[in-house]
C-alpha cells in the first residue's frame, strides 16, 4: 500500500531513518548489476508476434516499472480483455544472483517520496518494463468479460507487444482509451456489487504546505485510476479460478474485520459525522462512500488499517482459499515486477493454459512465499504507518497547546484510542472512566517527528 506521497520532500530527513529502522534494502549488490545488465540483451525466442494488437499502458504520470498493458475487443455481447503482463521470468534466471536478491527483497517497498525496487532499475524501469519505447516481451492473458461481469481466462501465451500509448490517470482522455474500457470496468463492478464485494480503496495520502503550514491531505482517485483497477481485478480472478480448478497455485487470502474491528469503525464513523444505519453492515456502508470527502476518504482508510492483515496460501486439497474483501477466491499476478509471488503464479498459469505441468521452480516456490510475502507486508506496512505517523507529527508541531474534539474508537491497557474529529488522526490518550463512542476535548501537549509521535491530554 502506498499510503502517503510527498512531492514536496517535507519528509526526506526523516524517511532516511526510517529507511534504516525497518532495514529496507538499499543499492543493489554488483553480482545482481552486472546479471542484470546481461539479461537486457536477451531476446524472446519464445514469443508469438502481437505487436499488431493497440496495447496501451495506463499508470501515475511519474510510473516507469509499467506491469501492464491493455488492448480490448468485442466478442459477441463479451469482451475479451487482452491483459499484456511483463514477462519477468523471462529475465530472471531461478537460483541466480537477481532471483536470489529478489527473495531477500520480497516486494518493492514504497516510502514517501522514494522506493527501493524489487528488480534492478534496468529491468524493471527499462527492459521488462512495457513501456511504448519499443517491442517487449510479455505473457497475455486474455479475459472473457461476460454481460453480467462474470470472468473466464481464455487463453495464456507468451508474446512480443509494442505498446502504443503510456497514458497518465492525471491527465488521460476518454477518447484516448480502448473502446469498452469503461463498459468493462462497469461490468466487473457489478460483479462484485453482486457478490458483495467490499474492497476498500482510498485515496493517497499527500504532505502539502498551505498558507505555510504542512497539512495531510486526500488526492482523491480519477475515474481512470478507478476503471484501470476492473481490469487487473478481473485478470486475478481469472487467473485465481483456472488455478484453483488446476489445484495448484498460490492465493490471497483475507478474513472479515472481527467485531472489535467493527465496533471501532462505527466510533470512527461517528467522529467524522458520518450517518452508518445501525442494520447496516460495514460492507454495505463501504458502497456509498465518496473518496472525495475528506472525511469520507478518511474513514476509507482507516478500514484498511483496522482489517485484518491479508496474506498468502498455497492451494491445498479441501481448504478453499478465501478473501473476504473481495468476495472471492483470489490471487495476485498482475505487479510482477514489484510483487515477487507474481512471477510464480504468472508460471503457474501459463503452463495449466496450455496443458502443461507446473514448473517444479514455481510449485516449490508456492510452499515458501507465504512466509517471505509475510515479511515484506510486514515491513511495508510497518513503514507505511510509520511515515503517516511522523506527518501527523509534522503537521501538529506547530499546534502544541491547541485543543481538539475526538471520539473514542478503542480502550486497551495503554489507554483510550480516539480520532480527531477534524484531522485524519488517530492517536491514544490516558483516560479514565471512558467508554468506546464517548466525546471528549484533548490538548496537543507534544508533537515529535523524529520518534515520531504525538502526546495529547484530556480536557474535558
Amino acid at each position: 500500500m502506498k499510503a502517503l506521497v510527498d512531492p514536496g520532500a517535507a519528509l526526506s530527513q526523516g524517511v532516511a531513518e526510517l529507511r534504516r529502522r525497518y532495514k529496507v534494502p538499499g543499492d543493489f549488490p554488483p553480482q545482481v548489476l552486472a546479471a542484470a545488465q546481461a539479461a537486457v540483451g536477451r531476446r524472446p525466442t519464445e514469443h508469438a508476434d502481437r505487436t499488431d494488437r493497440p496495447f496501451v499502458t495506463l499508470d501515475p504520470a511519474s510510473s516507469t516499472d509499467l506491469d501492464q498493458a491493455f488492448a480490448i475487443e468485442a466478442s459477441g455481447g463479451d469482451l475479451l480483455l487482452h491483459y499484456a503482463i511483463a514477462d519477468v521470468a523471462w529475465f530472471v534466471d531461478n537460483g541466480g544472483p537477481i532471483d536470489e536478491e529478489a527473495w531477500r527483497r520480497g516486494t518493492t517497498t514504497y516510502m514517501p517520496g522514494a522506493k527501493a525496487g524489487l528488480y534492478p532499475p534496468v529491468l524493471s524501469e527499462g527492459a521488462a518494463s512495457l513501456l511504448p519505447d519499443g517491442p517487449r516481451p510479455a505473457v497475455v492473458f486474455t479475459v472473457r468479460v461476460g454481460a453480467d461481469g462474470e470472468v473466464a481466462l481464455e487463453g495464456v501465451e507468451r508474446a512480443v507487444i509494442a505498446s502504443r500509448a503510456k497514458l497518465a490517470y492525471e491527465t488521460v482522455r476518454p477518447e484516448e482509451l480502448p473502446a469498452g474500457f469503461a463498459e468493462l470496468a462497469a461490468r466487473i463492478a457489478a460483479a462484485e456489487a453482486r457478490r458483495g464485494a467490499a474492497r476498500v480503496d482510498p485515496p493517497e495520502q499527500e504532505v502539502a504546505v498551505v498558507d505555510g503550514r504542512l497539512q495531510l491531505r486526500f488526492r482523491p482517485r480519477t475515474e481512470a485510476e478507478a476503471q484501470n483497477a476492473a481490469l487487473s481485478l478481473a485478470t486475478n480472478l481469472a487467473v485465481a479460478g483456472t488455478l484453483h480448478v488446476h489445484r495448484t497455485g498460490l492465493f490471497r487470502v483475507m478474513p472479515e474485520p472481527d467485531a472489535r474491528a467493527v465496533k471501532r469503525l462505527r466510533q470512527t464513523a461517528r467522529a467524522f459525522g458520518l450517518v452508518w444505519p445501525q442494520m447496516e453492515s460495514l460492507a454495505q456502508f463501504e458502497l456509498g462512500l465518496d473518496p472525495a470527502d475528506p472525511k469520507q476518504a478518511a474513514f476509507m482508510l482507516a478500514v484498511r488499517r483496522a482489517s485484518a492483515p491479508a496474506g498468502y496460501v498455497p492451494y491445498r486439497e479441501g481448504a478453499p482459499p478465501w478473501h473476504a474483501a473481495m468476495a472471492a477466491t483470489y490471487a495476485h499476478a498482475t505487479a510482477p515486477l514489484r510483487r515477487l509471488a507474481d512471477r510464480y503464479v504468472v508460471m503457474a498459469a501459463l503452463a495449466v493454459a496450455n496443458g502443461k505441468p507446473v514448473p517444479e521452480a514455481a510449485s516449490a516456490a508456492f510452499e515458501k512465499l507465504p512466509e517471505v510475502m509475510a515479511r515484506a507486508d510486514s515491513r511495508s506496512g510497518q513503514l507505511d504507518r510509520a511515515a503517516i505517523d511522523m506527518a501527523e507529527a509534522l503537521m501538529l508541531q506547530g499546534r502544541i497547546g491547541e485543543t481538539f474534539r475526538a471520539v473514542v474508537t478503542d480502550i486497551d491497557e495503554r489507554g483510550a484510542r480516539m480520532q480527531l474529529c477534524d484531522l485524519p488522526v488517530v492517536a491514544r490518550v490516558a483516560a479514565h472512566k471512558v467508554e468506546i463512542g464517548d466525546e471528549m476535548t484533548v490538548r496537543l501537549t507534544a508533537a515529535d517527528a523524529a520518534q515520531p509521535s504525538t502526546s495529547f491530554q484530556r480536557t474535558g
